[in-house]
C-alpha cells in the first residue's frame, strides 16, 4: 500500500487529500490533516474520489487511446499517437496558413493544472499568434477578475480562509456555500460556534441551506444585487456608517459614487429587491459597523450580464466602510473550479497574458514576448468563450481544440454551441472521459490523464499553491495535458517556423522534471508582479507544504492578507470606487415567459458529472433531474410532484418533472446545472435533441468580463400531456452497467421525455464490497412505442430471461416484467419494467432498491395500481451519504431527542452517526432539527374555500 499527497479536483477550496494506492489501483482517499485548506476534512464528493477513480464503471468511461472519425457520423477508430498528432498538425497548419491564425481557437479548463494552462497559453499566443484561447473559467470567475481589477487594481483576492474565524459579520451573497463549498462552510460553522456573536447575512433568491443558517436572510429578486449594494451604501452614508478617514487616505472616485447612490433610496431598493426596508437597514448596519466584515460570493454575482458591476459594487461597500486589509474583513470571491485561479495567473484567457498582465498594454506584451523568445504577442483581443463558439457557428473559426471541458453541456445557448461544433472543419477533444457530450462532436479524440495520475500545481481561492502528485501511472495510452500540447507544438513549429529553436524546451518523457521546468518558467514571469512567486520552488512546496502568493525572492512565507498597508496595485496606490448603476436582467420576465429560471449546483454532484455521475451513491441525495417550483405556483397550474412539464425559453424547450420546493420564490424556478444529454433528453426550438438547463440559458454576457448570464433565463412552464409512461430499473453487473446506460441513452431520443440515472443500495462508506450498481430509465410519450422498443429495454435490463414474470395488454399499451433472484435466505426483486401504467412504481421501486424480501409476492408483482398488495415501507430519501441515513430515520430518531437544538443534534449524531464523517449533510440535519424542535413554527390552519 502506498500513500501520496495531492489535492481534490472539485471546487476551488483546494482541499488536500492523501491517496491510497496499490500498484495501478487507487484504493482509498482521506483528507490531509496537514493541509491548511481543509485540515483533513473532505466533502461527499471528495470522500468518494477513490470510488470514482477505480470503480469498474468509471474505468469503462475512460478514453484510453487516440481515436479518429473519418466522417462525423462514424464511430471513432483508434490510431497511434504519432498519427494523431500528425493529423492535428496537418489540419491546424493548413487552416492557419490558409485563413490566418485567428481561424483557430482553444477552449481549455479550470480543471487543468497550472502547467497545462501555461503551455496552452504559450502555444496559442506565442507560437500560433492568436489570442483565441479561453477557458470555462470565463463561465465561472471572469466577473470576479474584472471586479477586483476595476476597484483594487489587480486580480488578487485580499482575504483568506482563516479570516472566517476573525470575522464579526459574514455577508454571503450569490453563493450556496453549504453545497458548493462544503468544507469552507464547515469552517464557518466552527467559527460561529466559537463566536456566537457573529452575524451572518445571506442574500439569495432561494432559501438555500446556506440561507437557512443566516441571522438575516434577504430573499432578493434575481439580478437585483447592484440595487441592494448601492442601497446599502446609501444608508451607510445617511447614517454616518462610512469610514471617511480610510476613504480620504486610500481611495479615489468616492464623490462620483456618492452622487450615484443618492437615488438609491431605501423604499426604491426594497421594492426592486423584494425585501423590507427594515431588513435592508439591518444589513447595512451590521455590514458597516461590525469590527470585521467578510463577504463571500460566487456564481450568483459572477454569472450575470452585470457581473462586473455586482462584484465592484460589493467591493465599494468594503472600501467605504474600511472593511478590508485587516483580519476578518474583505471581499473574498470563492473560486468555482480547482484551478481557475491558476489559469488566471498564467493569463489563460483571451484578454490576459502571463502573471496578471493585460493584453492591451504594449509594455506587458513586450515583456511576455521577450520571456517566450518571440518577436511579438498579438495585440488584438481573442474570442472569449461565448464569442468563440458564435464565431465557429458563423464559420469564422474553422478549427477548435477543446481540453478538459465539456461545452456541449456547460455552455449557455446549447443550440448555438452544437451548431459551432458541427460546422467547424476540425474539432480536437482532449479528454479523460469518453462519455463527455462534447466527445460526440470530435474528429480527433486525445486521451488525457486525470485526478490521481497528474503532476503539477494548482492554486485555490485564497491564493494558495499546492502540489498535485500522481498516485498511479497513466492508464494505457493517456498522456498529461501539458505534454500533449508540447508534443503538438513541436510538430507545429516545424510547419510554422522551420529551422528555429523550439519555444517548448520541456522534457515530455520525464513527467515531473518537464512539469517543473514549465512551472519555473511561469514563476519567472511573475517577477516583480503582484503575484510574485520567485521565492517559491517545488522543493519548498515539498518540504513546507502549500504556500500563498505573493512570495517574492527572499521571502520565507507568502501573505495571508493583502492591502494591510492600504496601498493598492494601481498607478497612484489608491483603490478606486466604481460607480455602477443598477441595470435590469438581460432577459426579464414577461407575460409569455413569466418565470425566472435560476441555476445552481447539487450537493453531491460536480459540473457535467463525467466523474461523479458514474457513482450511484452520489445520486442518493438528489436521485433524478427535476425543476423546482414554489408550491403555490404548482397549485395554481394544477401540478403535482412528478408531473412532467415543458420548460421553454426563447432558445429551446426541455421536458422535466416538476417538484414543489418552498425554498424557491414565487414566479421563480430552479434547476441544477449538472443534468446533460447523458442523463436527460429534450429538444431545442430547431428540433435538435438537447437536454439540461443550458438548452434554455441565454448567451447574453457582461460587457466587461464577457461572462454569460447563466444564472437567469425567462421561461414559461406548461404541463406536458404525455399519457404513456415507462419505468425500467434493475441491478446490473458492475462490468456491464456503463455499457447498458450507453445503450439506453441511445434509445432516449425516441421519447419526448426520458431520463437515465444510476442508483445504488447506498451502503455505508467503508463497506464497498456490499455496494451494488443499478440503472433507472424513465420515459414518457404521447402513445405507446413499437413493442420492439420496450423489448429492447427489457433485454438491456436483464429481463429477457425465461424466469422473468410477464404481463402484456396490447389494447391498453401496457406491459410489465419482473425478475426475482435468490440472495441468501430470501429472494429479492432484481429488475422491473413498467410500461403504459407506472402507478405501481412507488412500492416496486422501494422493494427493488432497498432489496426487501420479495419471494412471497409472485405474480402480485405484475398487479396494476398504486397500492401494494402487502404494505411496503420505504426507508426514505438519503440525507447522509456516508452512512446511508435517510430523512425517515432522522425524523423518527428526533422524536426521542430532547434539549436544545445543539443537544438534539448531538444525540442524533450519536445514535445514527449522520453528519459525523464529511459533514456535508450537517446544514440539512440542522434544518430538520430546527423544524421539529420546541421553537419550530406551528402549522397554520387553512381557511375554508
Amino acid at each position: 500500500m502506498q500513500e501520496t499527497k495531492s489535492t481534490c479536483p472539485y471546487c476551488g477550496v483546494g482541499c488536500g487529500v492523501i491517496i491510497e494506492s496499490d500498484g495501478p489501483q487507487i484504493t482509498g482517499v482521506r483528507g490531509d490533516p496537514n493541509h491548511p485548506a481543509n485540515f483533513g476534512r473532505l466533502c461527499t464528493k471528495g470522500s468518494t474520489l477513490h470510488l470514482t477513480a477505480s470503480s469498474p464503471i468509471t474505468l469503462q468511461t475512460r478514453l484510453l487511446q487516440p481515436m479518429h472519425r473519418a466522417q462525423r457520423a462514424d464511430a471513432p477508430q483508434s490510431l497511434s499517437w504519432d498519427a494523431a498528432l500528425g493529423l492535428a498538425t496537418h489540419k491546424f497548419a493548413d487552416i492557419i496558413q490558409t485563413h490566418g491564425p485567428d481561424a483557430v481557437g482553444f477552449y481549455v479548463s479550470g480543471q487543468l493544472l497550472t502547467e497545462d494552462y501555461y503551455v496552452f497559453n504559450k502555444l496559442a499566443k506565442g507560437l500560433i499568434g492568436t489570442n483565441n484561447i479561453d477557458t470555462n473559467s470565463r463561465l465561472c470567475m471572469s466577473s470576479a477578475v474584472a471586479g477586483y481589477k476595476q476597484t483594487l487594481g489587480a486580480d488578487a483576492p485580499p482575504a483568506c480562509y482563516d479570516d472566517v474565524k476573525h470575522a464579526q459579520c459574514l455577508f454571503i451573497v450569490g453563493s450556496n456555500a453549504a453545497w458548493a463549498h462544503p468544507i469552507l462552510f464547515r469552517r464557518i460553522e466552527d467559527a460561529r460556534a466559537a463566536n456566537p456573536g457573529m452575524k451572518v447575512i445571506v442574500a439569495d433568491p432561494r432559501r438555500t441551506d446556506t440561507a437557512g443558517t443566516a441571522d438575516l436572510f434577504l430573499p432578493i429578486q434575481p439580478g437585483s444585487d447592484v440595487m441592494l449594494f448601492n442601497g446599502m451604501l446609501h444608508l451607510m452614508l445617511w447614517e454616518g456608517w462610512t469610514d471617511a478617514e480610510y476613504i480620504a487616505a486610500h481611495t479615489t472616485g468616492f464623490d462620483e459614487l456618492k452622487a450615484l447612490v443618492r437615488d438609491y433610496t431605501p423604499e426604491r431598493v426594497a421594492q426592486t429587491c423584494g425585501i423590507s426596508v427594515a431588513d435592508l437597514t439591518t444589513a447595512a448596519k451590521w455590514f458597516a459597523t461590525s469590527k470585521a466584515t467578510l463577504s463571500l460570493y460566487c456564481q450568483g454575482l459572477n454569472q450575470s450580464s452585470s457581473g462586473t458591476a455586482k462584484n465592484a459594487t460589493l467591493i465599494n461597500l468594503h472600501l467605504a466602510a474600511g472593511q478590508i486589509g485587516k483580519p476578518g474583513a474583505g471581499p473574498f470571491s470563492l473560486t468555482g473550479q480547482p484551478n481557475a485561479m491558476g489559469g488566471r495567473e498564467v493569463g489563460g484567457l483571451a484578454n490576459l497574458l502571463s502573471a496578471h498582465r493585460d493584453l492591451a498594454n504594449p509594455q506587458h506584451r513586450a515583456e511576455v514576448a521577450a520571456l517566450w523568445g518571440v518577436a511579438d504577442v498579438p495585440s488584438q483581443p481573442g474570442k472569449t468563450a461565448v464569442e468563440m463558439f458564435q464565431a465557429a457557428a458563423d464559420g469564422e473559426i474553422k478549427a477548435l481544440w477543446i481540453a478538459c471541458t465539456n461545452p456541449a453541456q456547460s455552455m449557455p445557448d446549447q443550440a448555438t454551441v452544437r451548431r459551432a461544433l458541427q460546422r467547424a472543419e476540425f474539432v480536437v477533444v482532449q479528454e479523460a472521459f469518453a462519455t463527455a457530450e462534447t466527445a460526440r462532436y470530435a474528429d480527433l479524440l486525445l486521451p488525457a490523464t486525470t485526478w490521481g495520475e497528474k503532476t503539477g500545481t494548482v492554486t485555490n481561492s485564497e491564493r494558495r499553491i499546492s502540489r498535485v502528485r500522481p498516485a498511479v501511472p497513466a492508464p494505457s495510452e493517456a498522456r498529461h495535458d501539458w505534454a500533449i500540447a508540447v508534443q503538438f507544438a513541436h510538430q507545429l513549429e516545424a510547419r510554422l517556423r522551420p529551422g528555429q529553436p523550439t519555444l517548448f524546451p520541456y522534457a515530455t518523457d520525464a513527467a515531473d522534471a518537464g512539469a517543473e521546468t514549465v512551472w519555473n518558467e511561469h514563476r519567472e514571469s511573475t517577477r516583480g508582479r503582484d503575484l510574485d512567486i520567485t521565492g517559491l520552488s517545488w522543493e519548498m512546496l515539498e518540504s513546507t507544504g502549500p504556500q500563498q502568493w505573493p512570495l517574492p525572492e527572499g521571502a520565507t512565507t507568502g501573505k495571508a492578507r493583502l492591502y494591510e498597508d492600504g496601498i493598492f496595485p494601481t498607478a497612484d496606490g489608491r483603490a478606486r470606487f466604481a460607480a455602477h448603476a443598477w441595470v435590469p436582467l438581460a432577459e426579464q420576465r414577461e407575460s409569455r415567459y413569466p418565470f425566472s429560471l435560476t441555476t445552481g449546483r447539487l450537493r453531491d454532484q460536480w459540473h457535467g458529472m463525467t466523474r461523479t455521475g458514474t457513482l450511484g451513491r452520489l445520486f442518493g441525495h438528489v436521485a433524478e433531474p427535476s425543476v423546482q417550483l414554489h408550491p403555490q405556483d404548482m397549485e395554481r397550474r394544477g401540478l403535482k410532484n412528478g408531473d412532467l412539464v415543458y420548460v421553454t425559453s426563447k432558445r429551446g424547450s426541455i421536458v422535466v418533472p416538476a417538484q414543489a420546493d418552498a425554498t424557491v420564490g414565487l414566479s421563480q424556478a430552479f434547476m441544477a446545472m449538472h443534468w446533460g444529454s447523458e442523463f436527460l433528453s429534450g429538444s431545442s426550438s430547431t428540433g435538435e435533441r438537447l437536454a439540461g438547463v443550458n438548452a434554455l440559458t441565454t448567451s447574453a454576457y457582461c460587457p466587461t468580463s464577457k461572462q454569460p448570464e447563466l444564472k437567469h433565463a425567462a421561461v414559461k412552464i406548461l404541463k406536458a400531456e404525455l399519457p404513456w409512461t415507462l419505468l425500467a430499473m434493475a441491478w446490473l453487473p458492475a462490468d456491464s452497467a456503463q455499457a447498458t446506460r450507453e445503450a439506453l441513452s441511445a434509445l432516449m431520443a425516441q421519447f419526448p421525455f426520458a431520463s437515465c440515472v444510476p442508483f445504488s443500495n447506498n451502503t455505508p462508506l467503508g463497506e464497498p464490497g456490499r455496494e451494488r450498481v443499478g440503472v433507472l430509465l424513465r420515459a414518457a410519450a404521447h402513445e405507446a412505442p413499437p413493442d420492439a422498443t420496450v423489448e429492447r429495454i427489457e433485454m438491456l435490463m436483464g429481463l429477457a430471461t425465461t424466469d422473468t414474470l410477464r404481463y402484456a395488454d396490447k389494447k391498453r399499451g401496457q406491459r410489465r416484467a419482473a425478475r426475482l433472484m435468490r440472495r441468501g435466505d430470501a429472494s429479492t426483486l432484481e429488475g422491473i419494467v413498467l410500461a403504459g401504467d407506472t402507478s405501481a412504481e412507488g412500492w416496486l421501486k422501494t422493494l427493488l432498491q432497498e432489496e426487501l424480501p420479495a419471494q412471497t409476492y409472485g405474480r402480485l408483482l405484475l398487479v396494476p395500481g398504486a397500492k401494494a398488495p402487502v404494505a411496503v415501507q420505504s426507508r426514505g430519501k438519503p440525507v447522509c451519504t456516508c452512512f446511508n441515513v435517510t430523512d425517515a430515520a432522522i425524523t423518527a430518531q428526533l422524536a426521542h431527542c430532547h434539549g436544545t437544538d445543539d443537544d438534539r443534534l448531538a444525540q442524533l449524531q450519536g445514535q445514527l452517526r449522520c453528519g459525523t464523517n464529511c459533514g456535508s449533510c450537517l446544514p440539512e440535519l440542522k434544518r430538520m432539527v430546527r423544524a421539529t424542535g420546541p421553537l419550530a413554527p406551528k402549522p397554520v390552519a387553512q381557511a375554508a374555500i
